[in-house]
């Protein structure tokens, strides 16, 4: 058997590199190339060492656990014990990750045939399973797994961030309410040009119920403007509380909005509710989330409890 132990060394450099970047990006720390090269020059030199016999003692459990600190040390240093334990756990996480990513495909493309040639028996009955891997396979398929691994974390860090701005809308008119997923834009300023009055965008379709069956599918092909000429002369029972918003959308000129007034608006975010009676719902006929993950876009003035509580004071006076 040739064993090209340069080729080796080169793939467990390659391999150590990543592992040790990507435990630097799941904990977000930053690691210098340097630092990254050393450690992982460390680490490939210790996989060359197995090829000579006199140096076998090293294989041990002790041993490995203590040139992985070595090289976290190395390409991190030590700025406090809980961040080291950090990117620690981290190595480990991505590592235990890779093996079993590879492990998982390498089943997953094996005949049956394979599966009982790799099966013992025992002298005492028992059964065994002897897994034979090889090194191009584990070259080809580690990349795949930890770009896996990197497009699941991430998008999971997407939608922790998402979800601090995430909280419930509770709307209320003449007696009719409406409950959804609302997302706090912060650099949403839409309001009544002439009364300031806040407007959150909602999905028509929670409203569906309560309006004009002729808009039905129309609100976002045919002008705002339009769809209220239509409704004079209708029975609409909330005739009187439709509004016109201006909105300048993205890549388009002005355009205008159908906006409802309520009676109540009710945010309830970060463990906190906030109530408006000071408020116009504008209404999107599409979708304002392509994964569903809200169906209102709050306006920042609605979650600030200063003007929510000044707009309830100027209501009840």
């Amino acid at each position: 058997m040739v064993v090209y132990i340069d080729l080796i060394f080169l793939a467990n450099l390659l391999i150590d590199g990543v592992l040790i970047w990507l435990a630097g990006w799941l904990v977000k720390m930053k690691v210098t190339w340097w630092r990254l090269l050393l450690s992982a020059l460390v680490g490939a030199l210790y996989v060359v060492m197995m090829f000579v016999p006199e140096l076998s003692f090293l294989y041990t459990f002790l041993i490995k656990f203590g040139l992985s600190l070595l090289m976290l040390l190395i390409a991190f240093g030590y700025r406090s014990l809980q961040s080291y334990l950090r990117v620690l756990g981290a190595f480990y996480i991505i590592n235990f990750a890779a093996a079993g990513g590879i492990v998982g495909i390498h089943y997953l493309l094996q005949s049956s045939g394979d599966l009982w040639n790799g099966i013992l028996f025992t002298a005492t009955g028992g059964q065994a399973f002897r897994l034979k891997i090889a090194f191009w396979f584990v070259l080809a398929a580690l990349p795949l797994v930890l770009m896996l691994f990197k497009l699941v974390q991430s998008s999971r860090q997407r939608r922790e961030r998402l979800e601090t701005y995430i909280g419930e809308v509770y709307v209320e008119i003449e007696g009719v309410g409406v409950t959804c997923t609302g997302l706090l834009d912060t650099g949403n300023r839409l309001s009544d040009p002439l009364t300031h009055i806040p407007v959150m965008v909602m999905e028509a379709s929670l409203w569906e119920e309560h309006l004009p069956a002729s808009w039905k599918g129309r609100l976002n092909r045919t002008g705002a403007d339009r769809l209220l000429l239509e409704t004079d002369g209708q029975s609409f029972a909330w005739q009187d509380r439709l509004r016109l918003v201006p909105y300048r959308g993205v890549n388009r000129g002005s355009a205008f909005m159908l906006a409802l007034k309520p009676d109540l608006v009710r945010i309830t975010l970060g463990g906190e509710s906030f109530s408006s009676r000071r408020a116009l719902i504008g209404l999107d006929g599409g979708a304002l989330s392509g994964d569903g993950a809200y169906r209102a876009v709050i306006h920042p003035d609605l979650a600030e409890p200063s003007k929510t509580e000044a707009a309830a004071v100027s209501c009840s006076i």
